[in-house]
């Protein structure tokens, strides 16, 4: 007798054979997504299509239009551009998988590249893409992956292996190339047709795809120097200090030398926002304001009150004013789609009177500042302000960098900062660390430390908090005169030690059950580290607490 299981699929319910594949089931309802069907959720489980169907369940499946589809989707994607590679010029030939840019991810060659060679490499991709490769899961012992890798000259992954307590891995099997990656993968390789590659310089290249936000089109490609640079920079010292991946810090732990790398890298970290003092203060006869803007969980309040200390150390007074107390009235405040009041937006500020008074400090004249009353839902006026000679107003918002605020005060008399934790630590040379992982992490601390929320409130906030950082912060980020780095190469290994616990405080029956186990899978690859020696001025004690600045 044919046994079968009812499932829920879009609120209806069907009748499938038990053993049934999710991928034989996605046939049926491929036809209502404009990309191909990649994963399935089954009861808030990601699982890959060649799972079965054991028992009744709901099912949701997912394309790149979904933030774990499209996860999927680029890493599919970068391990058909590594085979691609390797069938052009040979097996010993790698890539280096370095961060996110514009969208896409910046990637290097370990051989020259040309425009001709990305072209190459391109059309070899949409030929492994056309043969509907197969992309298989293996399962084998810890040590014997171990062995593969090192076999491969891969000692960055054979690294990680060392790093796992568990007996047995999963691989992923392309041809006859075998791979780690720490999330899931399509069946096959005719399930990723989306994507572009860009010739940047030298030996690298963007790969470019369609994003949870840009669904209907690959964009672009935009280069921006100021982040190229950064992020170059944050490579260089990483080289010069042998550490480029998640293997290379959890040794400096192990062999208890974790101390030393803490006081170095935020000796470099107070050195270069002391870089970014000294510019002000020499142009502090025509430099009047100073803006500081970033994505949430950069570690904004730190650096302004950092900076401003340093500013006073140059003999500068800093009059701070955060854009957030220009709100205007609540019963005025835009609300988005699902009738919630939208503070994220750029009408939800009083700009005709922000303009104004920043404009009348500027002219010698006196201001009564508000403070906003959140309670209340409206500004209370209580601030007189003026400025004297030494006085230097610094403004910190997600709007600070905005070309539509403070249209009536000149360029020149404007200084613009933006800050972003832009992680350049890598797990190997083919899974990277998300800067927006970071900055989740970051942000589930401080939620839980200062606000009492729980993990599932900060994650089900996350998608409303990104849509606004596309919306008002990204687009303006080229505005900046500097940019600032404020990720420290330890600082995942500390954020482990606070966030674990914290993630396995969601049930299996949450929405962000999958969400919280991914991150969980992906701390698991770091060693602890204690932050007994993190100084109270760091950025990170902003989220763990006790810091100098707001403890």
């Amino acid at each position: 007798m044919i046994e079968l299981v009812e499932v829920n699929i879009n609120n209806k319910k069907y009748k499938y054979n038990k053993d049934t594949t999710l991928q034989e089931i996605a046939k049926e309802f491929q036809s209502n997504f404009s990309y191909p069907i990649l994963l399935a959720k089954i009861n808030n489980t990601i699982k890959e299509l060649t799972s079965p169907i054991k028992k009744d369940a709901t099912i949701e499946f997912l394309d790149l239009t979904d933030r774990e589809g499209n996860r999927c989707h680029i890493n599919c994607l970068t391990y058909i551009m590594l085979y691609a590679v390797k069938k052009l010029y040979g097996p010993s030939a790698d890539i280096r998988v370095r961060h996110s840019l514009d969208k896409g991810l910046y990637i290097e060659t370990t051989f020259k590249l040309t425009e001709n060679k990305v072209e190459l490499i391109k059309d070899m991709m949409k030929s492994i893409i056309k043969a509907d490769m197969p992309i298989s899961k293996v399962t084998i012992e810890r040590l014997e992956a171990i062995k593969y890798f090192e076999s491969t000259n891969d000692f960055a992954k054979a690294g990680v292996m060392n790093y796992n307590t568990d007996n047995y891995i999963t691989l992923y099997r392309l041809g006859n190339l075998y791979n780690y990656f720490y999330s899931p993968m399509p069946t096959s390789t005719e399930l990723v047709k989306d994507f572009d590659l860009t010739y940047i310089k030298d030996n690298g290249l963007i790969l470019r795809f369609p994003t949870v936000y840009i669904t209907d089109k690959i964009k672009k490609y935009e280069h921006h120097p100021n982040m190229f640079e950064v992020f170059k920079e944050c490579r260089k010292w990483a080289k010069i200090i042998h550490i480029e991946n998640s293997v290379d810090l959890n040794k400096v732990v192990s062999l208890g030398r974790i101390n030393d790398l803490i006081k170095i890298d935020e000796t470099l970290q107070s050195n270069r926002l002391l870089e970014v003092a000294k510019t002000i203060n020499q142009k502090r006869d025509t430099i009047k304001i100073v803006l500081l803007a970033g994505p949430s969980s950069s570690g904004k309040t730190t650096t302004s009150k950092k900076l401003c200390l340093l500013l006073k150390s140059f003999g500068l007074n800093p009059k701070v004013i955060s854009m957030d107390d220009y709100f205007v009235e609540r019963t005025q405040t835009p609300k988005d789609k699902n009738g919630n009041y939208d503070y994220e937006c750029l009408e939800a500020l009083d700009l005709k009177l922000f303009d104004k008074q920043i404009g009348s400090l500027l002219r010698g004249e006196e201001i009564i500042a508000p403070t906003y009353n959140f309670t209340l839902g409206k500004k209370e006026f209580k601030n007189r302000m003026h400025l004297n000679e030494e006085d230097i107003i610094v403004i910190e918002g997600i709007h600070a960098l905005d070309t539509k605020i403070l249209t009536n005060i000149s360029k020149e008399h404007k200084f613009k900062i933006y800050i972003s934790p832009l992680t350049e630590l890598n797990i190997d040379n083919h899974n990277r660390i998300s800067t927006t992982d970071n900055r989740l992490l970051r942000r589930i601390i401080r939620d839980s430390r200062t606000r009492n929320y729980s993990v599932e409130q900060t994650l089900a906030q996350w998608p409303s908090v990104r849509k606004g950082e596309e919306e008002y912060i990204f687009p303006y980020q080229d505005e900046a005169d500097i940019v600032i780095n404020s990720a420290t190469i330890y600082e995942i290994g500390v954020l482990k030690t606070y966030v674990e616990p914290l993630l396995f405080s969601v049930p299996t029956t949450s929405p962000f059950y999958e969400e919280a186990m991914r991150l969980l899978r992906f701390l698991r690859l770091f060693l602890p580290i204690p932050a007994d020696t993190i100084p109270q001025d760091a950025i990170i004690r902003e989220f763990i607490g006790n810091s100098y600045f707001n403890d």
